[in-house]
């Protein structure tokens, strides 16, 4: 496959040029309701992939008054869910922020309490602030505390809310609504009952499944996602700090690593993966590009990322996306304080269909040349 932009002229190949006759043709297919595949051929099969998002970043300082704002406006039992969804400019879904990734801020107050549901799309949540925050998966009772990570499968019950003594709390979510929805394979159901029962103690997933390299000997797992559905923030942050003192880091990607199903050492759901990087003080790595969509949370520090030549500066609790095949690199604006982004993607649909693919940045040492900032 070429890795650049080639036309048929360029590549020596003849072109089909229209005349009176064909469009006559072409006009005598419609009314059957076909048409002939050499006129669409370079869209449907382009040399690369071609994003159908823009890279854009969604920035905390100018959103945080006005999700705020919702708490005045909306119940969360009214609205099912209190949540500004983050749009892509360049897409006409309203449920895509970049490709197959939805993303959105969901906020709720002291007291408040989200009735349960489930869906066929997978979700995730990242915690941004607040105290005393909960949900409910399939049963399983989790705390909600700052930078943490937690799942919610697909097909799973789930609920959320703060209690009374608690303190406003926002958190991102993600889910893969676009795809489901594309595959026309998305449900809805609202719980019976309005909340789920639950005799599990609070945290009991991550006190059976978080332990570094334990299982529990008498335990067993029968669904298809992880048992570990919360990966706290000082084990994630411990985790990159002793990874950085014994590893050089990746070219492109500094200390990276990807959160896991304890049980398989896969993903822990089927359609979403998610990861945690660490950029070292001054750190700023060389450019490259891969297909699967990716949103980023900066959870530490301050930096920049150059996407597409077009550089993108961000801080703590900023969003910004990196669609398919685009040229991207990130820096550590700090001298002396590492910078930590969280990311999702839709990197296990792109490895179950054998889809994913990767390359370098080659020229200028590996980093692009800026053209703008946004």
């Amino acid at each position: 496959m070429a890795t650049k932009d080639q036309s048929d002229d360029q590549l020596g190949r003849a072109r089909v040029r229209d005349n009176a006759e064909l469009q006559a043709y072409y006009e005598e297919l419609a009314k059957h309701d076909t048409a002939a595949l050499w006129t669409v051929a370079n869209d449907i099969e382009p040399w690369h992939p071609t994003p159908a998002s823009d890279a854009i970043i969604w920035r905390h300082k100018d959103l945080r008054p006005h999700i705020l704002a919702a708490l005045d406006l909306v119940s969360p039992e009214a609205a099912g869910r209190r949540v500004i969804y983050l749009r892509n400019p360049k897409r006409h879904e309203v449920s895509a922020a970049c490709g197959w990734l939805f993303s959105g801020i969901q906020v709720m107050r002291p007291g408040e309490s989200a009735p349960a549901h489930n869906h066929a799309a997978s979700a995730l949540r990242f915690i941004m602030e607040g105290a005393g925050a909960y949900t409910v998966v399939d049963g399983h009772r989790l705390s909600l505390g700052a930078r943490d990570f937690v799942i919610t499968p697909n097909g799973a019950w789930h609920e959320h809310g703060v209690a009374e003594d608690g303190a406003v709390s926002m958190w991102q979510d993600g889910l893969d609504i676009p795809l489901t929805n594309a595959l026309e394979a998305n449900f809805y159901e609202v719980h019976p009952d309005d909340y789920q029962n639950s005799n599990t103690p609070m945290d009991a997933s991550p006190a059976t499944y978080g332990a570094p390299g334990l299982l529990p000997a008498k335990e067993s797992w029968g669904a298809h996602y992880s048992p570990l559905m919360k990966y706290g923030w000082d084990q994630t942050y411990e985790g990159l700090q002793n990874y950085a003192r014994v590893s050089d880091g990746d070219p492109f990607d500094g200390i990276i690593m990807r959160f896991t199903n304890p049980l398989t050492g896969g993903h822990p759901m089927a359609t979403m993966g998610a990861q945690i990087q660490m950029l070292r003080p001054g750190e700023h790595t060389k450019a490259h590009r891969h297909t699967g969509n990716v949103i980023y949370h900066v959870a530490k520090g301050a930096g920049h990322s150059v996407i597409g030549g077009v550089r993108f500066d961000w801080r703590e609790k900023d969003i910004f996306c990196v669609p398919p095949w685009i040229w991207h690199e990130h820096a550590n604006e700090s001298a002396s304080e590492d910078a930590c982004l969280f990311s999702f993607n839709d990197f296990p649909v792109m490895e179950k269909l054998h889809f994913y693919r990767e390359q370098a940045y080659a020229e200028n040492g590996g980093h692009q040349q800026i053209t703008s900032t946004a």
